[in-house]
C-alpha cells in the first residue's frame, strides 16, 4: 500500500482540475488530497529500493562490543527493571 499526501493549494491548476474532476466537486487551497494506491486483491507493493541499505543511526548500536555474558547481564537487569506484570493476589 502506497500513501500519498498533497496539499491543494501546491497543485498546479491542471492538477487540480484533474483532482476536481476526480472527486467530482471544487476543492478548496486548505484540503488535501490523500490517496492511497492498493491492489485490488490486498496484495502488498513492493517497497521502492533507493540502492542501498538504510543505515541506523549509531545509538541503535548499544550492545556493540559487548560479549554473550555482558549481554545476559545487561538483559537481566533491563527486563527486572521492566517488570510490568501485575502481582497476583
Amino acid at each position: 500500500m502506497e500513501t500519498i499526501i498533497r496539499n491543494v493549494r501546491d497543485l498546479p491548476e491542471v492538477d487540480r482540475s484533474a483532482a476536481e474532476q476526480l472527486v467530482g466537486h471544487e476543492l478548496t487551497p486548505d484540503q488535501q488530497l490523500v490517496i492511497v494506491v492498493q491492489y485490488s486483491r490486498g496484495q502488498a507493493l513492493a517497497p521502492k529500493s533507493t540502492g542501498s541499505t538504510p543505515k541506523l543511526p549509531d545509538w541503535c548500536n548499544v550492545f556493540s562490543g559487548l560479549n554473550d555474558q555482558e549481554v545476559a547481564d545487561l538483559e537481566e537487569v533491563i527486563l527486572s527493571r521492566a517488570d510490568l506484570s501485575r502481582a497476583t493476589e
